[in-house]
């Protein structure tokens, strides 16, 4: 019996590999018309189907939107009762039918046209009535089902997922579309995370901890513990970074000094010229900084100007480690 299975399932792939590949030798400039289509459109590309294409429909709508092409999934029966209103002039339909003859998408193309849309049809048949009405059509033909009874929709899907994944990464290649900008738009994932930059995390505006290098150590010390980050930004009025006060410093003044004033200026006793980092910085990059120099906190600037604070904290609290 398990023979039997491992033999059925076998064939299934054996089935389905052979139609990805006949598909893939059968590319040409469709293909490349389609995805040019996308490319120069300045709208969506809505991305319609009926039943198990619709289902592969969805999935091929939701790669193309998280790799940086705004996309949606249109039901073309709802289409007709209201949801055309969706579609506008200056988008682009991916009409997906295996047959090329389903009811509610054949009969929604008179409409799409009307509104304006462009029209690629990924069709099993290049001689259907949707192949006949579109802008461009790609064959997403394949000889036989991987079900026994060559009825139940499995290569064919196969092959239409494979053909949207396909559009999906030469749009992603023709478009430049990088690890950043895909984090950009996955920004709870782990990969969002590993690419948020020091401003998305930086204490800014009233939050930073700033004096001015006047002021005197008993005041700075006071200012310190309020602020609870255990550091100070030391900047002139313009802002501009002289130095950095941390408790580590105030250690090291009383270890050196017999005397002790707590009236000295703090400009005295701050770290001068101390490491910093750029808001566009990434804050992986500025936690390894951290570790490097084991020091918990950075100012943050931008040519010398003083724009944030970061500290341990705040990095912990992103989970980026």
């Amino acid at each position: 019996m398990s023979n039997s299975i491992l033999e059925s399932a076998r064939t299934a792939l054996d089935i389905e590999i052979e139609a990805l590949r006949h598909s893939r030798s059968r590319l040409g400039e469709e293909f490349v018309s389609a995805v040019d289509l996308i490319l120069t459109g300045s709208g969506r590309l809505v991305v319609c189907g009926m039943g198990k294409s619709g289902l592969v429909g969805k999935k091929i709508s939701a790669t193309l939107s998280s790799t940086g092409t705004p996309s949606f999934f249109l039901h073309p029966a709802e289409a007709l009762h209201g949801d055309l209103g969706m579609v506008t002039d200056k988008d682009v339909v991916l009409l997906l039918s295996n047959s090329g003859e389903t009811e509610e998408i054949v009969r929604l193309v008179p409409f799409l046209r009307r509104v304006g849309a462009r029209l690629i049809a990924m069709v099993g048949n290049s001689w259907s009535s949707l192949a006949k009405m579109a802008d461009v059509v790609i064959n997403s033909g394949v000889e036989k089902e991987a079900c026994p009874m060559n009825l139940a929709p499995t290569s064919s899907t196969t092959v239409t997922m494979a053909l949207g994944d396909a559009i999906a990464v030469a749009l992603i290649e023709a478009r430049g579309f990088k690890e950043k900008d895909f984090a950009r738009l996955h920004p709870s994932g782990s990969l969002g995370r590993r690419f948020l930059t020091v401003a998305d995390l930086m204490h800014s505006g009233s939050e930073i901890p700033l004096v001015a290098p006047n002021v005197g150590l008993r005041q700075a010390v006071v200012q310190m513990s309020r602020g609870g980050f255990g550091a100070l930004v030391v900047s002139d009025p313009q802002k501009n970074l002289l130095g950095v006060f941390t408790d580590g410093d105030l250690r090291r003044f009383f270890e050196r000094t017999t005397e002790i004033n707590l009236d000295v200026p703090i400009s005295q006793v701050m770290t001068a010229n101390p490491r910093r980092t750029s808001p566009d910085r990434l804050a992986m990059e500025a936690l390894k900084l951290m570790e490097d120099k084991s020091i918990t906190s950075l100012p943050v600037a931008d040519n010398e100007k003083v724009v944030g604070f970061l500290h341990l904290h705040d990095i912990l609290r992103a989970r980026l480690v």
